[in-house]
């Protein structure tokens, strides 16, 4: 059986038990497809003190879970990079989405303070917002969203095709 190694940058790295869902959903994703997945843990803030070649060299996808607050943010932006330059599989949960789209407006539009308001409340180039019910909550960790939010996709684009096309309004659970 193969083994792959799965990069998992976070905040929380040394609380395995804080990722135990995509633990699990690694596991389980290897299993079903005939290969053994090992998971390196590395720290976010680890890539911001040294780089992100040491960490992430040879491994054959990263995931960055989702996470609360400014901490360890500039490190997962650079594993979002570093996975665009080498072409590694990437997959972003919550605030691992939100890393890939600034890291996007950084490196690809050339928009060098894009940011979140989440972070950065005067960023000239805000690329995640905060939706409306979420303003003024300072204590993320319990606030997220329970249950659906109608989403309405504009236009015939990507997000459209992605979702069979028929539909205009789809139920997600967004908190950006």
């Amino acid at each position: 059986k193969e083994t792959l190694e799965v990069a998992v940058v976070g905040k929380y790295v040394d609380l395995h038990d804080s990722y135990m869902s995509v633990k699990e959903a690694l596991t389980h994703a290897g299993l079903y497809n005939d290969r053994k997945i090992e998971i390196r843990w590395v720290g976010s803030e680890d890539i911001e003190t040294d780089g992100p070649d040491s960490h992430l060299s040879n491994v054959s996808g990263i995931v960055v879970p989702g996470g609360f607050g400014y901490r360890g943010v500039e490190g997962m932006i650079e594993a979002v990079r570093y996975s665009r330059e080498n072409q590694i599989p990437y997959l972003g949960l919550c605030l691992g989405m939100q890393v890939m789209v600034i890291e996007a407006a950084r490196n690809l539009l050339g928009k060098k303070d894009a940011n979140s308001t989440e972070f950065d409340q005067d960023t000239d180039n805000p690329v995640i917002d905060l939706m409306p019910d979420q303003i003024g909550i300072t204590d993320k960790g319990g606030t997220m969203r329970l249950g659906v939010y109608p989403c309405e996709i504009i236009g015939e684009g990507v997000t459209s095709r992605a979702y069979g096309g028929s539909d205009n309004v789809v139920s997600e659970r967004h908190r950006h």
